[in-house]
């Protein structure tokens, strides 16, 4: 552990520490305190069922103490330092400002990462494509021979990897909104900070867009001249009321920008040839075609557009090519799950927007069968409608927005001449059965929900898991 990191948590020994909301970031980080012989409290409206007895079991054997149900935040008056979960957002959350009054510290672990992280970090957001291209980065990068520390938003906690990580190695952090939205100004600003995309999403959180594309702002908005950034020249930065603003004007050291659809002068982009080739100011170097990427979709190939961008002269060609004909790609992510009676079934669990419902349904080219619905986030449904009228055969709806979706697509003027077949059921394990006695030989069928899972499941990653279960159950009791 480096110096500044070890004075750091040396100085937590003298004071209590709160986590309040105990997910798969804050869970392991109290583990890491408790074994330092830090006094934790672990703090959560829900039970420890809900958590997970084997979890809870685990923390308090290190002497982690739990203040769980409706009064779960009144020992936060006792402690010195508090690391909130990263969806506990502080302008919607008034304990938070009651902690700053009291003199308390309020953190999380991704703030602490930062500031004492001692490698070099690449850090990524957008509203689409985080996951694939973290992994896409971290992987080139270890095909290169680097040591790589990956975490962040993509489900890894990083805080308590600064046990061991060394300014040698490259930390390849996923940030969400919800983590952005208070690491302003921070030590360490990203060496390398990518932005996939924006678009108008996350408006049951955000008390407005402009706080969200604010948020996203963050990652590079505190970036020095020696710093890199990554952004997509296809996408308008500017959304929300800064029509005035786009995030160029942020950028603060060299621009990259990637493309599939024309060229940049400083970047990857795609030809008309399904080339992927980087220009560096007006010399091109290939790189790959398109054809050696193995997952699906045009989205992936942008996804390797900004991979590239990221690790260019950290990264030799070669390595990136081997990663393109080797990476089958993330979980929940247009993920093949299995053959069943000729028919191929994916996992698009990840697919919580309608822009991700569009590029999951192109993906594949054809008239599919999709399985979609879940819980409402506030997005507008018409804009992927053009694409299930084309793309889907039948539409299997489930969950809280069946109706919303049903009732958007039978209102489109192409609705009656589309002959799709659209089916209303309840929860998802009814959907994957009619899904599968609906399909014949040569279908394909997805589930691409368009929507969060929270109306059946904890996070879309249960949903996917639980479509993958029933799937592969299929023929047990045939």
């Amino acid at each position: 552990m480096n110096s500044k990191a070890k004075k750091y948590f040396d100085d937590l020994k003298e004071k209590k520490v709160a986590f309040v909301g105990m997910g798969v970031a804050n869970v392991p980080c109290a583990e890491f305190l408790a074994k330092m012989g830090i006094e934790v409290y672990a703090c959560d409206k829900r039970d420890k069922e809900y958590i997970g007895t084997d979890i809870c079991t685990k923390l308090e054997k290190l002497g982690v103490k739990f203040s769980l149900g409706d009064n779960y935040l009144d020992i936060l008056k006792n402690v010195d330092v508090v690391f909130r979960s990263h969806g506990i957002l502080p302008f919607q959350n008034k304990w938070i400002g009651e902690c700053i009054e009291r003199g308390q510290k309020v953190t999380t672990e991704m703030e602490v990462f930062f500031n004492l992280c001692p490698a070099k970090i690449i850090a990524v957001t957008g509203s689409n494509g985080k996951t694939t291209t973290t992994t896409l980065i971290s992987k080139m990068l270890k095909e290169q021979g680097y040591n790589v520390y990956l975490g962040g938003n993509i489900g890894k906690a990083l805080m308590p990897e600064l046990e061991t990580i060394t300014e040698k190695d490259i930390a390849v952090v996923e940030l969400s909104s919800f983590q952005l939205l208070t690491m302003g100004n921070l030590v360490n600003s990203p060496d390398i900070a990518v932005v996939t995309n924006i678009e108008c999403t996350h408006q049951d959180h955000h008390i407005s867009l402009d706080e969200y594309v604010d948020a996203k702002r963050n990652i590079l908005i505190y970036q020095n001249e020696n710093c890199k950034t990554i952004l997509n020249a296809d996408c308008d930065y500017s959304i929300g009321n800064r029509v005035y603003h786009d995030m160029r004007f942020d950028v603060r050291g060299k621009l990259s920008e990637f493309s599939i659809k024309h060229p940049v002068s400083n970047g990857a982009y795609m030809k008309d040839n399904g080339d992927i080739v980087y220009n560096n100011n007006g010399t091109e170097t290939y790189v790959m075609s398109k054809d050696d990427i193995i997952i699906p979709g045009s989205h992936n190939i942008e996804n390797y557009c900004t991979a590239i961008s990221a690790v260019w002269g950290l990264v030799d060609t070669e390595k990136m090519i081997k990663v393109a004909k080797s990476f089958s790609g993330v979980e929940h992510r247009i993920e093949f799950v299995r053959e069943y009676n000729g028919v191929r079934y994916y996992n698009d669990s990840i697919a919580t927007s309608p822009s991700r419902v569009i590029s999951g349904l192109r993906a594949f080219g054809r008239k599919i069968i999709v399985i979609m619905g879940g819980s409402d986030k506030g997005n507008d449904m018409s804009e992927m409608v053009d694409d299930i009228l084309k793309y889907v055969k039948i539409l299997i709806l489930n969950g809280a927005t069946a109706d919303k979706i049903y009732n958007t697509i039978i209102s489109h003027e192409n609705y009656d001449c589309s002959k799709i077949e659209i089916v209303k059921t309840d929860i998802l394990e009814n959907a994957v059965q009619i899904a599968k006695d609906k399909a014949a030989g040569g279908d394909i069928v997805t589930l691409c929900p368009a929507c969060p899972a929270f109306d059946q499941f904890k996070t879309f990653e249960y949903r996917g898991r639980r479509f993958k279960e029933l799937v592969k159950d299929f023929g047990k009791d045939e």
